[in-house]
């Protein structure tokens, strides 16, 4: 599937059926996740699982911020929490989350993955051995290589992924990498993403 014409007009009949969505983003990914989960409307029924890199030291308002902006439910993993569907889950700083087999999220303090803790390669490749096929997975802006290869994973799985356009990107680094590894089914700015986590959502129900 040539992904080069694709970028201003989403096939909707393309699109696959998915049961969730991981999100991973770092340097400028508030403003980035903020833009794309402006798209959401009340009722939006898939699960978003989101890894944004966080100093360790502060507790994370994350949650708390998105739930003022958006209309859907929003929180912090808890441990051992099975997922919910229409939930917009976040990742809180120095844990990392794994999906687990029976779709229940888990945190760990293992090492740091490039440097950071949440890793969005261990949602990513944890995400993918659950959900398989039916698993879409969405990189955007960052400073350094993590989530390349986790998204690289999704597309071995079967899944669908898409990473935002770098040269759009408040940091390509992140992009980049995953491009460097996979051709994603889309590259495209963040507004499209956004439309595109509704048209995703569509076919699911």
């Amino acid at each position: 599937m040539n992904t080069t014409e694709q970028h201003h007009h989403l096939p909707i009949r393309a699109l696959p059926v998915v049961d969730a969505i991981v999100i991973g983003a770092s340097a400028g990914g508030v403003d980035a996740l903020m833009k794309i989960f402006s798209a959401l409307t009340p009722g939006f029924a898939l699960p978003i699982i989101t890894v944004l890199h966080l100093p360790d030291e502060r507790r994370s308002h994350l949650a708390e911020i998105f739930q003022r902006r958006l209309p859907v439910p929003v929180k912090e993993v808890d441990d051992k929490e099975i997922i919910v569907p229409g939930t917009l889950y976040f990742a809180a700083p120095g844990y990392h989350v794994s999906v687990e087999e029976d779709f229940s999220l888990s945190l760990s303090q293992e090492e740091r993955v490039y440097h950071s803790r949440p890793s969005i390669d261990i949602l990513f490749e944890s995400a993918a051995d659950a959900y398989g096929s039916r698993l879409a997975g969405v990189l955007l802006t960052g400073a350094n290589q993590d989530g390349a290869r986790g998204l690289a994973l999704i597309k071995h799985h079967g899944g669908f992924t898409v990473v935002q356009d770098p040269r759009l990107a408040h940091a390509p680094t992140m992009p980049e990498a995953a491009l460097a590894l996979h051709m994603p089914n889309h590259i495209l700015p963040l507004h499209d993403i956004g439309q595109l986590l509704i048209e995703l959502e569509r076919t699911a129900c």
